[in-house]
């Protein structure tokens, strides 16, 4: 597989998305997940991605085609050939993102329908200063103490992912969460209270755009909602985005969840694309 070539093409599709590294792309591939590269001619024309979500019961998939290369049925066949991937690991439903109208209409026209929206939210980066914590809390860092994520998972990390405003239960292994759902460890940052973890916020870096982040999971336990927790994790974040030469970070928050819509409203990002969540049952 030339993971590189498939890198170019998401990119090419999603430059305002940050695209994982050929190394992140190898440590994931596990016999469940299918990567495809089409070509035309010879001429790289696409790419795709088949896995298990972490929604239970569907796999995402992520046809994509280079701009000169659409309506000519590029698309089709990569997708045909995905789907046909997520039935022999028996998963009953495909699920993907369209993030244009033409990738909508794409996805209708094989049977897709609207079952959520994602919104990113954008914020660039000036002189940030360092937010004050809630009394009774202290913040480290994840290279500052590295053995706090995979404690994070019983606790705070499974209130997280059973609180999201999802239709379906969110299945996470401690391996994923671990692998998965962590963000750049100097730039994530660890509330406790005591020992207790009470809450995390953190930023993913890009290999391609070195100028530029996306959050990591922003999380607070149940019963530290509403203290100002997540807020100064959040400016935290910021605060480390100015220190090491940042300018933008952006952040990707579901239809329902707008308490943390508000909270980045409230801290100054704006809004940028709307991404349609469209599911259907297998087979295609």
């Amino acid at each position: 597989m030339d993971f590189e070539a498939w890198r170019q093409v998401r990119i090419a599709v999603l430059p305002y998305e940050r695209c994982p590294s050929v190394e992140e792309l190898r440590a994931v591939m596990v016999p469940e997940r299918l990567m495809l590269l089409a070509e035309v001619d010879g001429e790289l024309a696409g790419s795709g991605l088949a896995d298990k979500s972490h929604l239970a019961g569907v796999a995402g998939v992520a046809p994509r085609v280079l701009p000169a290369f659409r309506r000519r049925g590029v698309g089709g066949a990569v997708l045909r050939e995905l789907a046909e991937h997520c039935l022999t690991i028996g998963v009953p439903h495909v699920g993907a993102s369209a993030d244009d109208p033409g990738s909508v209409a794409f996805a209708e026209a094989f049977g897709f329908v609207e079952v959520d929206r994602e919104v990113e939210q954008v914020r660039k980066i000036g002189v940030e200063p360092e937010p004050e914590l809630p009394v009774g809390l202290t913040v480290v860092s994840l290279a500052e103490r590295p053995e706090l994520w995979a404690a994070a998972f019983d606790t705070l990390g499974r209130q997280a992912v059973s609180d999201f405003a999802v239709d379906r239960p969110i299945e996470v292994t401690a391996e994923e969460w671990e692998r998965d759902w962590k963000g750049e460890p100097a730039g994530t940052f660890m509330a406790l209270a005591g020992d207790e973890i009470v809450g995390t916020a953190g930023l993913t870096l890009d290999p391609d755009q070195p100028n530029r982040a996306e959050h990591a999971l922003t999380a607070v336990g149940r019963h530290w909602r509403g203290r100002g927790v997540a807020s100064a994790l959040k400016r935290l974040t910021l605060h480390w985005a100015s220190q090491n030469g940042l300018t933008e970070v952006y952040t990707w928050t579901q239809r329902g969840n707008e308490n943390m819509r508000q909270l980045n409203e409230h801290l100054g990002y704006e809004y940028r694309t709307v991404s349609v969540r469209v599911r259907r049952e297998l087979p295609l």
